[in-house]
């Protein structure tokens, strides 16, 4: 799940003094990595000059908090040899999620002649934290990624509208790449039910049960050792009840669930290119890098391509949902003679609809 916070102060002493050692030795480095950035990460000092503003804003920055579906945490926890990959799979993603951001949902509004203008921007520095634990002990790999408030070169504050109405989109690309990159670098095989519930194909659900993550209390802030976590850990699994695991869908891997991306779609009277790509990655059962999705949601959409921040241009439900053929391919870039091929099928199949009704 990805949350934006936005930060009013410049301090990350709450971030920077805790060096998430839970994970030390199966994460690469140190919590703190650069996304876009060079000097001393381990400096608060020098990490909060990322959070930048202008003089009329109190708004300095924000925190994407991005962390994996839950099950991928627990793998961290119950298998330590392949815990680095899956570590590892998150920071890609977290980046990919990154860059949709910053394609799609970051532009800064100046209000000329009159009229509102949109201009895109990028940030010059973005930095983050990994961490393996929520404030219980429970396994919980996530990531805190601090970004300003003012893009480089821009004299105004990003348009935070457009930040919030892609963090969906950019949530469902993060957890695509996850489940395709765990799956290409561990045994594991992650997968997304209908009903938008990650899995792991064989995982028992006790250890959702075990390892909840919703408590009625917040708990106290703790800084573990990974011996530390790794003994409370085997304390919890002595608990551990087992109550099956869900059996996973009969589908080839790269194809989508055409029911859950047209049923994402459903009800809403103007179609956005970020409402496509949410729908596109959530569909893909068993995960898709962020890319290969956004091409091809360009490749069968066009007039969409130049689509970003909060007025897109929009399509209608039925054009939107005129790939109904998407189970019998999955998110690959398509060749101009396919997707008219695709088209001229869906608009045959309109005008039976029409015929049939009548």
């Amino acid at each position: 799940m990805l949350r934006l916070m936005v930060r009013r102060s410049r301090d990350v002493d709450y971030l920077s003094d805790d060096s998430a050692l839970e994970l030390e030795g199966i994460r690469e480095g140190p919590a703190q990595w650069w996304l876009r950035g060079a000097g001393d990460v381990t400096d608060a000092a020098h990490v909060a000059r990322v959070l930048t503003t202008s003089e009329r804003s109190a708004v300095v920055g924000y925190d994407l908090i991005v962390a994996a579906p839950r099950p991928l945490s627990v793998l961290v926890a119950l298998d330590p040899a392949h815990a680095p990959a899956v570590v590892g799979a998150h920071r890609r993603a977290v980046a990919e999620a990154l860059e949709y951001l910053e394609q799609r949902a970051l532009v800064v509004r100046d209000r000329r002649g009159g009229d509102d203008i949109e201009t895109p921007a990028q940030w010059s520095h973005v930095v983050a934290f990994t961490h393996g634990v929520n404030r219980h002990g429970e396994p919980h790999l996530h990531d805190h990624v601090l970004v300003g408030a003012r893009p480089a070169g821009a004299t105004n504050v990003l348009d935070s509208r457009a930040l919030f109405a892609h963090a969906a989109a950019a949530d469902a690309l993060y957890r695509s790449s996850m489940r395709a990159e765990v799956a290409r670098t561990t045994p594991f095989s992650p997968w997304r039910s209908f009903e938008g519930v990650e899995h792991v194909a064989g995982l028992d659900e006790g250890y959702r049960v075990l390892w909840g993550g919703h408590h009625l209390e917040r708990g106290v802030k703790r800084h573990w050792t990974r011996e530390g976590i790794r003994d409370a850990w085997g304390s919890d699994l002595s608990r551990f009840e087992p109550h099956g695991s869900r059996l996973v869908p009969e589908r080839e891997r790269g194809r989508l669930d055409e029911h859950a991306f047209q049923a994402a779609l459903e009800g809403r009277h103007g179609v956005a290119r970020r409402h496509i790509v949410e729908a596109w990655a959530n569909a893909a059962t068993f995960g898709r890098d962020a890319r290969s999705i956004t091409t091809s949601v360009d490749d069968l959409y066009p007039a969409l391509r130049g689509s970003r921040g909060v007025r897109e241009t929009t399509l209608s439900l039925r054009d939107a949902r005129m790939i109904a053929e998407t189970r019998e391919r999955g998110p690959r870039p398509l060749d101009a003679r396919e997707i008219d091929e695709w088209r001229q099928r869906s608009r045959v199949r309109s005008r039976e609809g029409v015929v049939r009704s009548r």
